[in-house]
């Protein structure tokens, strides 16, 4: 054994002792950013035409990629934790980064509330739009932000026992918060239904659960440690790559047996096109849209620097992820939909194209605004 496979292999069993990244790992970005515009692409369709009105073709197999966009995103929360701040948790500046966080999920909070507002601004009266802002209700396509803004108050007290924790006792945590996610679907909550939304989910609101999607958090926290180790290693880099890919095909190779065996394959991709088991989550949904967010996630990382730079624009949009989610729901909603009255306006292929365009445009708005920052 050479001696950089044995370092490898020392950062592998060695947990306590977390290599600490250089700058930003351009891969990583590639991954959100792909993450990012697919979602971008799948809220032009059903912000300005519907799903209702989009052609079966364009459900599957067009609109179903995009389900693994929002899987991909969590994971790569996690992900992006560990690297910047994991290496960090148990040390004695590790408060200032827990302030760092903080700091970051208000900076969400806001946001979260701000585009709550241009969203419903043109679909609902003044007294609903309050409503939603005080947690009377929730809205639909900025709910993630106000998932990642609660995320931000608990992940940072939870990543000082993450560090500490042996292997064996993260993987019974993962498996321990999914079987309480799956348990308290079951209970009314004393019919505080906002409160289950929040914690796992309801089938009558359109929110992100906090024990629901934690386990994507802690895989992600996993992984993120894992490439720590074996990025910059290329022999360990590939095991690392094999091994979510052979995870994510895996879940999907598992995901096509379950629809066999339904007796209808082509229904079940359609049900989760049309987002049938995304809240509360299901088994084939979460099947399909892990799988797939593996697998994107292994080719980035085999892709790495080199294929950053070829895809340019999906790793600026990565790289500010809150930019670009603002940009775009601004556009949507409130330039397309209020300004321009524009919906269902345009037919399906056209708002594939302003998804798109908009994708472009989001990483146009980042980089101006950083070479204005840069030339002040």
């Amino acid at each position: 054994m050479n001696h950089t496979t044995a370092e490898s292999w020392r950062y592998l069993r060695d947990a306590p002792h977390l290599p600490r990244a250089e700058g930003r790992i351009a891969a990583i970005d590639l991954a959100r950013g792909v993450a990012i515009a697919l979602m971008i692409v799948s809220h032009a369709v059903s912000g300005l035409l519907g799903l209702r009105l989009v052609p079966e073709w364009g459900m599957v197999p067009v609109h179903l990629l995009t389900k693994f966009s929002s899987s991909l995103f969590i994971l790569v929360f996690g992900i992006a934790l560990a690297v910047a701040f994991l290496p960090h948790a148990r040390g004695a500046g590790w408060p200032r980064r827990r302030l760092k966080l903080w700091l970051r999920g208000l900076e969400v909070l806001f946001w979260y509330k701000a585009l709550t507002v241009v969203e419903m601004l043109p679909l609902y009266a003044p007294e609903d739009i309050l409503a939603t802002l005080l947690w009377n209700n929730f809205a639909i396509w900025v709910e993630i932000l106000g998932f990642y803004a609660i995320a931000l108050i608990w992940v940072p007290l939870a990543l000082p026992l993450w560090a500490r924790a042996p292997l064996w006792s993260r993987l019974a945590a993962m498996v321990l918060v999914t079987a309480l996610a799956a348990w308290l679907q079951g209970v009314d909550f004393g019919g505080n239904d906002i409160l289950k939304a929040l914690l796992v989910d309801h089938e009558d609101h359109y929110a992100w659960g906090q024990l629901s999607r934690a386990p994507l958090i802690m895989a992600g926290l996993l992984i993120g440690e894992a490439l720590l180790r074996c990025y910059f290693t290329p022999a360990w880099r590939r095991r690392l790559v094999i091994t979510l890919l052979g995870l994510g095909g895996a879940m999907l190779a598992a995901f096509f047996v379950l629809a066999a065996l339904g007796g209808e394959v082509h229904a079940a991709l359609m049900a989760v096109a049309r987002n049938v088991g995304k809240h509360p989550p299901g088994l084939a949904f979460m099947l399909f849209s892990v799988g797939g967010a593996l697998v994107i996630l292994a080719a980035a990382l085999a892709g790495g620097e080199r294929l950053s730079r070829v895809l340019l624009p999906i790793t600026l949009v990565g790289s500010d992820a809150l930019k670009a989610f603002i940009f775009h729901i601004v556009a949507i909603f409130l330039v397309l939909r209020f300004l321009l009255d524009s919906w269902q306006v345009y037919s399906y292929p056209q708002v594939l194209g302003i998804g798109v365009a908009l994708v472009l445009g989001a990483a146009g708005w980042i980089a101006l605004t950083r070479w204005i920052g840069a030339n002040k």
